[in-house]
């Protein structure tokens, strides 16, 4: 077979372009975008996934690789991808932001922890929230399901397409008003029963003054946050799988696929 300068070209785009898309989707999604896992790490798992999708995606029309117009359609893989990535984030981030509204309203705010994906320092129940949430998306296959999502668009958005609709781009941003809802959701029942006990406190201290609330309530109020914590755990299954499951189904509609 004689590799002609037409067959390097070909090949090379029928590599860059799907590697693209699904690298920008690994580098993005919660758990294999992590700071954590080295970078040489993540290039050969993008690699592998590229070279064993490649035999199932149709040929790249593209004629130049050194061109303009490839680099703009690089470009668009590499939103595409970050886009379907992006939505594993917010998911993640709705626990991390309840156990961060919990922490500040019982007293435990003042435990911080560094978060190793971010680098930067939240609430110790913030960041439990975060390990809860992390091993649920492992134990439901998420990163498989995403990995599924970006094969199943070079099928739906092929490469060299025009169908990718940019109104999906505003559509996402609104997607994450479901974090703050979804987060307050979860955090509502612990902080109806922490405005509860500080009430009680601020009677108690207009009955007796005497009672020093400093002293006497951030202990009380640290403890009961962590018993209603317990008490409600069993919710947060509960609002991950409804959270989970707008995840999906969003994200087959960035990529114009039909839901499971």
């Amino acid at each position: 077979m004689e590799y002609t300068d037409a067959v390097i070209n070909q090949f090379i785009a029928d590599f860059i372009l799907p590697f693209t898309r699904i690298s920008a989707l690994i580098m993005s999604m919660i758990g294999f975008g992590s700071k954590t896992i080295p970078s040489s790490i993540k290039l050969g798992l993008c690699v592998v996934v590229t070279v064993a999708v490649m035999p199932a995606i149709p040929p790249s029309q593209v004629d130049n690789i050194f061109s303009l117009a490839t680099a703009l359609l690089i470009a668009k893989q590499i939103i595409i991808g970050i886009m379907l990535g992006f939505v594993t984030t917010l998911v993640i981030n709705t626990f991390i932001l309840a156990g961060q509204i919990i922490a500040m309203q019982t007293g435990l705010g003042f435990a911080s922890l560094v978060d190793p994906a971010s680098g930067m320092n939240v609430p110790a129940v913030g960041q439990f929230f975060l390990i809860l949430s992390s091993l649920l998306f492992w134990v439901m296959d998420g990163h498989l399901a995403y990995l599924q999502f970006v094969v199943t668009s070079f099928d739906t958005l092929p490469i060299g397409s025009n169908d990718f609709d940019s109104t999906k781009f505003r559509e996402l941003v609104e997607w994450g008003g479901w974090m703050f809802a979804t987060a307050l959701s979860l955090s509502i029942a612990p902080l109806t029963a922490m405005l509860l006990i500080n009430f009680s406190f601020g009677v108690m201290t207009r009955a007796a003054p005497q009672l020093n609330i400093f002293s006497i309530g951030f202990p009380i109020t640290m403890c009961a946050g962590l018993l209603i914590m317990w008490l409600t755990m069993g919710n947060f299954f509960t609002h991950f799988q409804i959270q989970w499951q707008r995840a999906l189904e969003f994200s087959c509609y960035l990529i114009d696929c039909k839901a499971a």
